[in-house]
């Protein structure tokens, strides 16, 4: 009886150290999803063609700002780029009755894209 009992808990020893062995620890997981995305991220950028929405802010005051109410976006691509963003601060020389924000429509020219250190 305690033959048996110590084989089976040899047995289950094993199998525990054999599944463990085989999963990524979060860390490793975490590594990988944040590399598929900054793929992703090059891909849409290297194709001159994409849509950004704004979802929250956080402007200086440090308090994050949920943008539910209203879709602000940026509207990407090599014959036309429209953009309409929120802007939080201190505005100098403001029309009477404007909107705010920062709204343009146009055809951009000179494109150029560049890497810096961090990706």
């Amino acid at each position: 009886m305690k033959t048996k009992l110590s084989i089976l808990l040899v047995v289950l020893v094993f199998l525990n150290f054999s599944v463990s062995a085989q999963q990524k620890s979060k860390k490793e997981l975490k590594a990988e999803r944040e590399l598929q995305k900054q793929k992703e991220i090059e891909a849409l950028i290297d194709a001159k063609d994409f849509v950004f929405e704004a979802q929250k802010t956080t402007p200086t005051g440090g308090r994050i700002i949920n943008l539910d109410y209203n879709t602000y976006f940026l509207n990407f691509n090599t014959e036309k780029t429209t953009c309409d963003l929120p802007f939080f601060g201190r505005g100098y020389n403001v029309g009477y009755g404007t909107d705010g924000g920062i709204k343009f429509e146009g055809v951009p020219y000179n494109l150029k894209i560049e890497k810096n250190k961090k990706n």
